[in-house]
């Protein structure tokens, strides 16, 4: 009984540890990508980044609004881009 309750739980380590690279990898390459910036105009956001998949209408006051890309989601307030956010999974190289 011992053996398969800590045979269970160096499994659960193990995954647990591959799930923390992982995440490192991830963030390390998301550094590494070209993203829309903070002060971004959508014109130039657009010009660099081409026609988004999905632009939603603004909502809230200041209006803010979001254009899905493939990868990341971009948030503008009024037409400045607030910031950036990468989908999950969006930066693993396969």
């Amino acid at each position: 009984m011992t053996r398969i309750v800590l045979a269970l739980a160096l499994a659960l380590a193990a995954q647990i540890a591959s799930a923390d690279v992982l995440l490192i990898d991830e963030v390390r390459q998301s550094e590494r990508m070209v993203l829309p910036t903070n002060g971004t105009t959508k014109a130039q956001t657009e010009t660099k980044f081409g026609a988004p998949s999905k632009k939603l209408p603004a909502v809230g006051d200041p209006p803010i609004t979001r254009w899905e890309y493939q990868d990341f989601n971009v948030y503008f307030e009024y037409d400045l881009v607030l910031f950036t956010v990468l989908n999950p999974g969006a930066v693993i190289e396969k």
